[in-house]
């Protein structure tokens, strides 16, 4: 058989519903199981749970783990940091969706506006009205 000459973050068809036990999850990342532990008790990675409580870690899940261990050992970011990166990225992707998916957005629209210096700040009404 050849050998399996796939990059990291290449998909297989077999992989795009593959899901692994946190101990398969850690070797693919190059991480202890505690580890995994940890990041889903910070909030960093949330893996699939069975009905019985064990953690499913897809293969989307492992990137975001190797993607972590890059953050932390290549750049120096403590955990506080890489979990800011990974919310802020997850919400550039959202907005990216919803621009894409025709502009609408919480009950509005997004319009474009026109090239100006200025700096707008609007902030939506909360409470009552005042007169």
């Amino acid at each position: 058989m050849a050998p399996d000459r796939r990059r990291p973050g290449d998909r297989s068809p077999a992989d795009e519903g593959a899901t692994y036990v946190i101990s398969v999850a850690a070797e693919l990342a190059g991480m202890h199981a505690q580890t995994l532990r940890t990041y889903d008790r910070l909030g960093l990675v949330t893996p699939a749970r069975t009905s019985g409580g064990g953690r499913r870690y897809s293969r989307g899940d492992v990137e975001l783990l190797r993607e972590i261990q890059r953050l932390s050992q290549e750049e120096g970011v403590n955990l506080a940091g890489i979990k800011r990166i990974i919310e802020l990225t997850r919400e550039v992707e959202d907005l990216r969706a919803e621009l894409e998916s025709g502009g609408r957005r919480r009950g509005g629209e997004i319009v474009p506006a026109p090239r100006t210096t200025a700096l707008v700040v609007w902030q939506p009404r909360r409470g009552r009205r005042s007169s």
